[in-house]
């Protein structure tokens, strides 16, 4: 069972997808995700300088967030050549869309050990997932103080 204590309900819920998960069945799972990540709407794909680089990540990351009736919704831009990053994005992207920003900013930095992740990728890729998830927590903080 999931631990929700500062995790919003959308996330709670794929992480306990993921808790259902063995083994490889979880990086299966992760590349599913890889597959959905939406394109990036016509606003942010014709003005990509409206995203941000991730600069940690040794894969391009850019992201964008949008603040809409107390909700965030997280944009993401990364290569399909990097599956794995492109994976816990879009669950990330799903998992907190229409989060407030406080509740993005009370996951705990260490949630991907929720999802188990760490038992199929590499110590490198889990640094790039806690400066990605470091990175959407500083976007909520700069939304709350707009």
């Amino acid at each position: 069972m999931v631990d929700n204590t500062g995790i919003p309900p959308r996330l709670g819920s794929i992480i306990e997808d993921f808790q259902l998960c063995e083994g490889q069945e979880k990086l299966e799972l992760l590349l599913e995700y890889s597959e959905k990540m939406p394109p990036l709407p016509d606003h942010l794909r014709l003005h990509p300088d409206q995203m941000e680089q991730v600069p940690e990540c040794m894969t391009p990351v850019h992201i964008h967030a949008e603040l809409q009736e107390g909700g965030l919704h997280f944009y993401f831009d990364i290569p399909p050549a990097s599956p794995t990053v492109r994976g816990y994005a879009a669950l990330l992207g799903e998992g907190l869309d229409g989060a407030t920003p406080e509740q993005v900013m009370k996951i705990p930095e260490s949630f991907y050990q929720q999802l188990g992740l760490e038992q199929v990728l590499s110590h490198q890729r889990l640094n790039g997932i806690s400066a990605l998830l470091a990175h959407v927590k500083q976007l909520a903080l700069k939304k709350v103080a707009e």
